[in-house]
């Protein structure tokens, strides 16, 4: 590693605690961690060792109780809601495991919903959505609703939403929890792909034939959390 490699996403001294019953929990103990330019991280741990918390702590989507967290050399630790929504908007692309796909809305207009957001016009975001579809393979069902597709279709559909906004990091918490092994595998090409052409993946997983995609592999255990290997 070059010592002048800077990180894209740094975490430091960062906890997590949460008040039960009076008490504090901590859900993340004090970590370090670094993500740099085409990482490719899978996180694994027992249930309720704290994974969904981290993810969470990455993507932006929950700030630390203590410690700091930096994207692009940026403290964003303190950040308001409005802000960091729109740096997760334009900075990190989001896959889970239900899907989280509008029922009664076509594939398109559901990869679209993050260029609603960002304030692209609509001809805009119908070219960039069908752009999306085709780099995951399911350009002719544009047209279709989530229900006249198969698991795997939309959890595809789900990966172009994604990464439609062109993110530099796409967090993915269980992505293939929910499908059989040939689609879990299709979904994992995609992951890959992007991760050549790029792409920091950071994906929560709990199935080994997941993490060994990664080149990084870290564990949580009751909220402390280690890298496996280099």
């Amino acid at each position: 590693m070059s010592i002048n490699r800077q990180p894209v996403l740094r975490f430091v001294d960062v906890t997590k605690g949460y008040s039960l019953g009076g008490a504090e929990f901590k859900a993340v103990k004090p970590t370090n961690l670094a993500v740099f330019s085409g990482d490719y991280i899978s996180i694994k741990g027992p249930s309720g060792s704290g994974k969904s918390t981290l993810i969470h702590l990455m993507g932006l989507l929950d700030t630390p109780t203590t410690g700091k967290i930096y994207l692009e050399g940026q403290d964003v630790s303190g950040l308001s809601e409005t802000k960091l929504a729109k740096i997760r908007n334009r900075k990190i692309g989001f896959v889970f495991q239900q899907f989280n796909l509008l029922s009664r809305t076509t594939a398109w207009e559901n990869v679209a919903l993050p260029l609603v957001y960002a304030g692209i016009p609509s001809a805009s975001r119908k070219i960039l959505s069908l752009k999306a579809l085709a780099a995951v393979g399911l350009a002719e069902k544009y047209g279709n609703n989530p229900n006249q597709l198969s698991g795997g279709q939309q959890q595809r559909v789900a990966i172009a939403r994604a990464i439609v906004t062109d993110p530099m990091i796409i967090l993915a918490d269980e992505p293939t929890g929910n499908l059989d092994t040939f689609s879990g595998r299709a979904i994992m090409d995609l992951f890959d792909k992007f991760n050549r052409q790029g792409k920091i993946i950071i994906l929560v997983t709990h199935e080994e034939s997941v993490a060994k995609h990664a080149s990084r592999k870290i564990t949580i255990v009751d909220g402390v959390v280690r890298e496996t290997n280099k």
